[in-house]
């Protein structure tokens, strides 16, 4: 593809802005509760959340943080979305081909959600006034979300 074939693909990319987003990202928190909260009460039975922060294992670390990691990247390896994008009819792609976005760019992506986290979410909160609907962990990997035509 030339590059005028990526600019005029680009520009008929439909973009999922901020409300529709921010639903997926809703679905995708509530579908990660309940992958991880049955495995917290099975580690830790009820008491899990009475424990204090030296109570708690490695297990836990791994069942909050590593797993909802792996989770979302599998997802947006295999099907360039989490569930709650493909509930909003949305894909994440190259925002200069238009296409799948390589695995540097998705590990990318993850680690700006951190820095779009940071100043009180301003990165996330982007995605309302930037043109391409872009939150900064898009800008600084390359990629853009749009309407799935799946």
């Amino acid at each position: 593809m030339t590059e005028n074939e990526n600019l005029s693909a680009s520009e008929s990319l439909s973009y999922v802005g901020f409300w529709a987003r921010l639903c997926a990202s809703i679905i995708d928190s509530i579908l990660l509760m309940v992958v991880t909260l049955p495995l917290l009460f099975l580690f830790y039975g009820g008491e899990y959340f009475s424990l204090s922060g030296s109570g708690q294992a490695s297990s836990d670390v791994f069942i909050n943080y590593a797993l909802p990691i792996i989770i979302v990247l599998l997802f947006w390896i295999y099907k360039s979305a989490t569930p709650g994008k493909i509930a909003v009819t949305a894909i994440i792609v190259d925002e200069k081909s238009g296409g799948k976005p390589t695995k540097k760019q998705l590990f990318i992506r993850y680690l700006g959600y951190y820095i779009s986290l940071l100043p009180l979410g301003l990165g996330f909160f982007w995605i309302a006034w930037d043109d391409k609907k872009q939150g900064w962990h898009d800008k600084i990997a390359g990629t853009v979300v749009i309407r799935s035509h799946r």
